[in-house]
């Protein structure tokens, strides 16, 4: 890759990171709100969250080994 694609890489990288922040921030906005009015709900809705996240995590380690 030349400089100038690096560089187009690294700021799009950069962009994406900025976005991904702001998002997660949303994120846990929205699970104090959930955890605060309705935490019996939130823990199931958490609970079937983190099993996607393990299945996500499980097929991206496919792919990277």
């Amino acid at each position: 890759m030349n400089k100038n694609n690096q560089r187009e890489t690294d700021e799009i990288l950069n962009q994406i990171q900025r976005v991904r922040s702001n998002n997660n921030h949303n994120w846990m906005d929205i699970l104090r709100l959930a955890f605060k009015h309705a935490p019996r709900q939130a823990k199931f809705i958490m609970k079937d969250i983190a099993e996607c996240d393990q299945k996500i995590n499980t097929l991206t380690k496919e792919l990277v080994t």
